[in-house]
């Protein structure tokens, strides 16, 4: 087992031997991560750990990375935080570009190995934490938004605008007067 202060792993010679496997565990310092609108922070590393084997002719790499992530909610833009563990997955061919791809593979399912067996696990972390980000972002499901009005966060109470009831204002208030005659 090898640990690494960040999310590089240096493959090994023995590991390019068919059938050998390493297992490798770290922390990934990541700063931000942008999800459609949203962006998640991070306050501590993201724990990520791995194994490592030679299937023949490629390594394939595949683990977990787990990290609590913060952002706001999409209603009330109060805080927000969530525990993410998400499977990490790699596919690298060991030949180099010259090595012919796998038939079944679409070409983003895999990489190639460098030459300075140099294997940056960070797009695979995002990817493997991507995918468990919720779509909206709330910090409860019932979460009341904030008043259209006034701006105040309607999960502490009312907000005593009058906003809430039906007025003068507002992109319909033009219609409130329409009839609609035969």
């Amino acid at each position: 087992m090898a640990t690494c202060d960040s999310a590089v792993i240096i493959v090994p010679e023995e590991l390019l031997e068919t059938a050998e496997t390493r297992h490798f565990e770290g922390a990934a310092a990541l700063d931000e991560l942008a999800a459609g609108a949203d962006a998640y922070r991070f306050a501590a590393p993201v724990a990520w750990s791995v194994d490592v084997t030679n299937t023949g002719g490629a390594l394939l790499v595949m683990g977990r990375a787990t990290a609590t992530a913060a952002t706001q909610c999409a209603r009330c833009l109060d805080e927000v935080s969530y525990d993410l563990e998400g499977d990490i997955e790699g596919y690298f061919i060991i030949d180099g570009n010259d090595a012919a791809a796998p038939d079944d593979m679409e070409g983003d399912e895999f990489d190639y190995l460098p030459e300075n067996r140099r294997i940056d696990l960070v797009p695979l972390i995002e990817q493997a934490l991507l995918l468990e980000l919720p779509l909206v972002p709330l910090c409860d499901d019932d979460c009341q938004g904030l008043c259209p009005h006034c701006g105040a966060n309607l999960n502490e109470g009312p907000c005593g605008c009058g906003g809430d009831e039906p007025g003068d204002d507002g992109p319909f208030a033009a219609l409130k007067g329409l009839t609609f005659d035969n």
